[in-house]
């Protein structure tokens, strides 16, 4: 007799389902995100294990598959391989420790209840950082998928020395990486579940352990279970305060886009101050076990969602799956580079899309502009990328700011009557201006019996606003003018009323 997929066993049966077919998938890709990270890839093992187990419990999405993801890794070798080497015991002690203040600021900002945070990087912002982030992790892979060795400095610099010199490819590493993306990104069309990169990884160890000219291979990888370690270098804390905090809040735009888009699907709720929560306890962990700041992925999310997971409890197997894998990893120390390479090539080339960007130019030149802007200085301050979306925050703030305190006040005088309809926001940065215009029209209209101020192209109001219509109502009254003010927002009606100004059909007296 079947299983209810309904009942406690069915619901158990199919979570372990999803959590194998994640798992399955998880361990080359974490070699791949540890490599991109610039970690010793049985770190990423280390963090797809441990972090997923301890942090499902506390996740808001059933479907919500956390570990090593390709922004985060970015993030991670921006802020840390100028201070350190990369693979060396001082760069994996700064990784972990980093870790730990990814997870404590957005454990914080999820006991806070201050998820809202999530929002601080606008659209245009999020595309720009994401296409340039895309092109800068695709540069630093192509060396190893194309198994060339690559000169110069910074990544878009070295990928060009590749590219330029196709004579240096191995053409193992180059048939190894076709296969591998196309496998990834074909491999739907064969079965849901398809587990391409897995595949890829097989055959790949399969010809490097035939002797086939495939490249460089990973190298020894340590067996055994992942180490639990407080002794990092923690004089080094200031200086990853400020990446720590921006890996936390940038960072966490892959696993709010994951809860965001399922919940909506499934017509769920979703609660961010969770979310944070339970990315904050999944970095914790990660720094307690020699790891590296982890996040939600959406491509092990949405294959869990399609393998049928039911609960949080998918998430928790796929890292048990991932453990039980660990005593057996140094049988993958023949696996070549070019797979990982590729594997990051094929997670990342759906985000190597400018159309979304050239698209918003039709649709608002000024947010168009702020995009290609964080876009620019992504790629400027590159491996610094941490800079670019500051970069491209304080713009988005200014560019508000500016916005705001941006009023037009138009006049119209109709004989005795004077009219002024004042656009934009009414706030304390723009009060002092409609003051300035009125006591001017005044003045140039000494003829004005009558003035009438039609509000209806405020969007907002707040208390400086209204204090100063009123002192403005007043002072017209007192040389002999009558007001009237109309189309109050409705959202502005309360504070309106406080000063004694509502919407009049008829001068007020």
């Amino acid at each position: 007799m079947a299983e209810d997929p309904e009942s406690p066993k069915g619901t158990l049966f199919a979570d372990v389902v999803a959590g194998m077919s994640v798992a399955l998938v998880s361990v080359p890709q974490a070699l791949a995100y540890a490599d991109l990270a610039g970690m010793p890839p049985v770190h990423g093992l280390y963090v797809a294990a441990m972090a997923p187990i301890l942090a499902a419990p506390f996740v808001s999405s059933r479907y919500l598959q956390t570990g090593p993801t390709a922004l985060t890794c970015l993030l991670t070798v921006g802020a840390l391989a100028t201070i350190a080497t990369p693979y060396s015991d001082d760069y994996v002690g700064l990784a972990a420790l980093l870790a730990l203040l990814v997870g404590l600021a957005r454990l914080l900002v999820g006991l806070l209840r201050m998820g809202a945070v999530a929002w601080i990087m606008s659209q245009p912002v999020l595309r720009g950082f994401t296409l340039a982030a895309a092109l800068l992790i695709a540069g630093s892979q192509l060396p190893a998928a194309l198994g060339a060795p690559a000169t110069g400095q910074g990544v878009l610099a070295r990928a060009g020395s590749v590219l330029m010199a196709p004579g240096s490819w191995t053409l193992g590493a180059v048939l190894l990486t076709v296969l591998t993306v196309a496998l990834m990104r074909g491999g739907k069309y064969i079965h849901a579940l398809f587990p391409g990169v897995l595949v890829a990884a097989v055959v790949g160890l399969g010809a490097s352990m035939g002797g086939l000219p495939v490249g460089d291979a990973i190298g020894e990888i340590p067996r055994g279970l992942p180490p639990l370690n407080f002794s990092l270098p923690w004089a080094s804390l200031p200086s990853l305060i400020v990446p720590g905090l921006v890996i936390a809040l940038v960072g966490f735009a892959e696993p709010a886009a994951v809860a965001r888009t399922f919940a909506a699907g499934n017509r769920e709720r979703w609660n961010p101050d969770r979310e944070f929560l339970s990315q904050g306890v999944a970095n914790l962990v990660a720094g307690a076990f020699s790891g590296f700041p982890v996040g939600g992925s959406f491509s092990r999310s949405a294959l869990a969602k399609v393998a049928g997971a039911k609960t949080w409890k998918a998430g928790a197997i796929t890292g048990l799956f991932v453990l039980a894998v660990l005593p057996f990893a140094g049988g993958l120390a023949q696996l070549p580079r070019a797979i990982l390479g590729a594997t990051v090539l094929g997670a990342v080339i759906k985000l190597l899309d400018p159309r979304p960007m050239f698209a918003m130019w039709s649709q608002s030149k000024l947010q168009s502009s702020l995009a290609w802007a964080t876009f620019a200085a992504t790629l400027l301050t590159a491996p610094h990328v941490e800079y670019g979306v500051l970069i491209g925050i304080a713009v988005s703030l200014t560019v508000h700011l500016w916005r705001e305190m941006s009023m037009t006040v138009p006049i119209a005088s109709d004989g005795e009557t004077l009219t002024m309809r004042p656009t934009g926001v009414l706030w304390f940065g723009t009060a002092s201006h409609l003051e300035q215009v009125s006591i001017d029209a005044l003045a140039e209209h000494p003829e004005t019996k009558v003035l009438v101020v039609d509000l209806a192209g405020l969007g907002r109001i707040d208390f400086s606003g209204a204090e100063v219509l009123s002192a403005l109502v007043v002072e017209a009254r007192s040389g002999g003018v009558e007001v009237a003010v109309r189309n109050v927002p409705p959202q502005a009606k309360r504070i309106m009323g406080r000063f004694g100004l509502g919407a009049s059909d008829e001068p007020e007296r």
